[in-house]
């Protein structure tokens, strides 16, 4: 290597010394950062204050005051358990064990639940009447909000409007404001509240779907249906709750829900305030309901009798018939006449005229607006009292129908011979009764004829009338196969799964514990 070759390698050594040394005293005087964002602190504002109160909220929309009408409404519904006794079962053969001849003298029980509201202070709870029924003399308790529980004794109770009132012994407790029924408009917001499933204190929103419904759904002879229909989701449990507006004014008593499942699915019938007031007063009042009788038979009007009454709109509640003596009788009204107003109340269905009837005493005064000749004619009409008839007397005169081989209620011995087996099953609750198919004579059909109340099946949801397609995920064919599967679940402890076909052709499931 020559001078020159020397003396540059001895620069390049000193320079990449030189280097070095300044990337180490970078390094040691944190000069040199390898962060590459620039991060800066900045202040974070926090409120407890929302942005809108609660009152502007509530000015934009009604659907802000639900958490308020919520506050206030729940301490007014309770909850309610009924110990009814269980039904329907039959009498065990002495040889069976010691409990079951004691269960002929002191029949199984169940616990049924439901809802109510207080309407007082010192404790009077208006509720649904088939929440009640069949109760053990001082086996009604009602649990309040708070945890509180009360005994409860029945005052009075109405099967024609599924409506009770019971009593608790307290002071100063939190009761409902009634709110007027009549001026109700189809769309408002309403809120439910009741103790679905035994879920305390649940609120559920929806809107008013329909006024005035019939829908046959309370068992009684002298039945008045004139529901309030929401689509707020109403469940067992919800019955004798509270249907409110958003004023948090009592406006409905909830009593049923139209199901094929026997859960909600998104129609809800509710007693209308007004008509609950009312019955509750008198059974607060005087043990049972006072209820104005107008003596004639109805009819919706349609558009046949509309045009040939001479109507220039289909309205009013046409007269059918006219009882001897009765109130309207009396009053001069006579039958093909056309109730138009009642209190200057506009009717359109029978129904509607039944409740606006139903809200008067015996002896009270209404003003009816009739529809004779092309002319509006008015009638004062002084009510008479509706007499319930005696049982007695209604079985009596209850005509008496042959009954056909579908209506058996024996079956004879070795029944599969004759295409027909019957059996009882106290564990799900239920008779089932198999038919042979004409197809096939050894294939069965089988079809429920009976559902224990307040049973398993019963709370269930399943009906009378269905027919069970498979069990567990096994087609049926005959009843031995019900039998297997039924015993199987209880021996294991496993939970029984239905498939049942109902009357309608509609496939439901169920799962009975």
């Amino acid at each position: 290597m020559n001078k020159r070759d020397k003396a540059l390698s001895a620069i390049l050594i000193l320079l990449i010394g030189i280097l070095l040394g300044m990337i180490l005293m970078f390094f040691r005087q944190g000069s040199l950062s390898l962060d590459l964002a620039e991060v800066r602190v900045t202040e974070i504002n926090r409120s407890e204050m929302p942005y809108w109160s609660n009152e502007d909220l509530e000015k934009i929309d009604d659907r802000f005051i639900f958490r308020t009408v919520a506050k206030s409404v729940t301490p007014t519904v309770v909850y309610i358990e009924t110990i009814v006794p269980v039904r329907n079962r039959g009498i065990e053969e002495e040889s069976e064990e010691d409990s079951r001849f004691w269960q002929r003298f002191m029949p199984p029980r169940a616990r049924t639940v439901g809802s109510g509201v207080l309407i007082s202070e010192d404790g009077y709870v208006l509720t649904n009447n088939h929440v009640v029924a069949d109760a053990v003399k001082d086996e009604i308790s009602v649990t309040l909000e708070d945890k509180r529980t009360f005994s409860a004794r029945i005052v009075g109770q109405d099967p024609s409007t599924d409506l009770a009132v019971v009593k608790v012994d307290g002071k100063k407790l939190p009761f409902a404001t009634i709110g007027n029924s009549d001026q109700l408009q189809v769309g408002e917001w309403v809120l439910a509240v009741g103790n679905p499933f035994r879920l305390r204190s649940t609120v559920t929103a929806g809107i008013i779907s329909a006024l005035s419904r019939d829908v046959q759904i309370i068992n009684d002879e002298l039945r008045i249906e004139s529901f309030i229909q929401t689509d707020a989701a109403i469940n067992r449990g919800n019955s004798g709750g509270a249907l409110v507006n958003t004023s948090g004014e009592l406006i409905g008593i909830n009593t049923a829900i139209a199901t094929q499942s026997g859960n909600y699915q998104g129609y809800g019938f509710a007693v209308p305030s007004n008509l609950a007031l009312k019955v509750a007063k008198d059974l607060i009042e005087f043990g049972d309901v006072k209820r104005g009788l107008l003596g004639v038979t109805i009819e919706s009007v349609d558009e046949s009798a509309a045009k040939s009454s001479g109507l220039d709109r289909i309205e009013g509640v046409r007269i059918v018939d006219v009882i001897e003596g009765g109130a309207a009788d009396i009053a001069g009204i006579q039958r093909s006449d056309i109730i138009l107003r009642v209190n200057d109340e506009p009717v359109s269905e029978s129904n509607q005229l039944q409740e606006k009837v139903a809200m008067f005493r015996p002896e009270d005064e209404i003003s009816l607006s009739i529809w004779r000749d092309g002319d509006i004619v008015y009638f004062d009409v002084k009510l008479q009292e509706l007499q319930r008839p005696d049982p007695e007397e209604l079985a009596l005169n209850e005509p008496q129908i042959e009954q056909d081989d579908e209506s058996w209620e024996e079956i004879p011995e070795n029944g599969r011979e004759f295409g027909i087996e019957q059996q009882s099953f106290d564990d799900p609750g239920f008779t089932l009764r198999s038919l042979s198919t004409p197809e096939d004579p050894e294939h069965f059909d089988i079809y429920i004829i009976n559902v224990d109340r307040n049973s398993e099946a019963w709370n269930r949801g399943v009906r009378e009338g269905g027919r069970i397609l498979e069990i567990n995920g096994r087609k049926l064919t005959d009843m031995d196969m019900v039998r297997k599967e039924i015993t199987d679940s209880q021996i294991n402890g496993r939970s029984l799964n239905l498939e049942i076909e109902t009357e309608e052709g509609a496939i439901g499931f169920y799962k009975l514990n």
